[in-house]
């Protein structure tokens, strides 16, 4: 049963990987309105008569992320009944299915009644936050056979503070990233890093504000994640889950900082633009692991 379990979770984490990347594909593709304003229904029909690309996006996307919602109640209920003993399951199974569910619903009504940018750019963090329930668990059911074990680990009151500031800020650089996308706002600034003729000039417009939030938003968190790097090299490397983990969130962020520029560059190329969202997505599932770490380490050090 546990084997079953195991790639159940493995195949759930997948799944919801592609959910993310196809939300991006549909806003970045201009699929939202694929299937006109008729949901669950193409275009009011089981089997639309009509095929555009447009179409073809937005509804493998509902049929993924349907899929998807069913894998993710069946991982929340088998893990409740197979290790709901550990604190963290019960929690995380009703996490990952009720924020895949009000992804599902935001979606919905994005299509039926249409939703302004500021909303629809909810829909990719609120997915994420899913998606980072998923993995946990799918750590949690590896941990059991105890080739690995974070029980012993002891996170300070600093690195502590480092892992909750930079999660929280996390959420704030991937809302300006989606609300980019949503606002159409990708290449109103056509130099990098700054706006125009790299000079550092104020933005002229909503637009540009936007894309620059956004810029100087992910500019902080590369700082950010680039020093708690240097302290866990420094005062972590005893705790290789902490100084590994760091690593990969630092390379993690760089990947997506150049690929943030690519997008420029490339004017908005379409493999390059959903990179950048498997690039934060991975990196949203390394903090939110520092985050069940630390709360193991407050609890085992009280």
């Amino acid at each position: 049963m546990r084997r079953s379990l195991k790639w159940l979770a493995v195949a759930t984490t997948i799944a919801m990987i592609f959910i993310l990347i196809g939300g991006a594909l549909v806003t970045k593709t201009g699929s939202g309105m694929g299937c006109g304003r008729s949901w669950p229904l193409c275009n009011g029909k089981f089997v639309p008569s009509e095929i555009t690309p447009e179409l073809m996006i937005e509804l493998a996307h509902r049929l993924v992320s349907g899929v998807g919602g069913f894998m993710v109640l069946a991982l929340s209920v088998w893990s409740w009944k197979a290790i709901g003993h550990i604190r963290e399951t019960k929690f995380l199974s009703l996490l990952s299915f009720f924020f895949l569910l009000l992804q599902g619903l935001i979606g919905a009504a994005a299509v039926l009644w249409g939703q302004s940018s500021f909303v629809l750019a909810l829909h990719f963090g609120i997915s994420l936050v899913s998606f980072a329930a998923v993995f946990l668990l799918t750590l949690l059911i590896f941990e059991i056979d105890k080739k690995f074990n974070a029980e012993k680990l002891y996170i300070d009151k600093r690195m502590g503070f480092h892992i909750v500031g930079v999660s929280i800020y996390s959420y704030i650089v991937i809302y300006t990233g989606a609300l980019v996308r949503h606002m159409k706002a990708s290449l109103v600034c056509l130099d990098w890093p700054f706006c125009s003729n790299n000079t550092l000039s104020l933005p002229s417009d909503i637009y540009q504000w936007v894309q620059m939030g956004h810029r100087t938003a992910a500019g902080l968190i590369f700082i950010w994640i680039a020093y708690i790097f240097y302290l866990a090299a420094r005062f972590y490397k005893e705790q290789k889950v902490i100084y590994w983990g760091w690593m990969i969130a630092f390379i993690l962020v760089t990947l997506q900082v150049i690929a943030g520029a690519l997008i420029i560059f490339s004017l908005l190329n379409l493999y390059i633009a959903l990179l950048h969202a498997f690039f934060i997505t991975c990196l949203f599932g390394v903090l939110s692991y520092f985050l069940l770490l630390y709360s193991r380490s407050r609890r085992n050090h009280h």
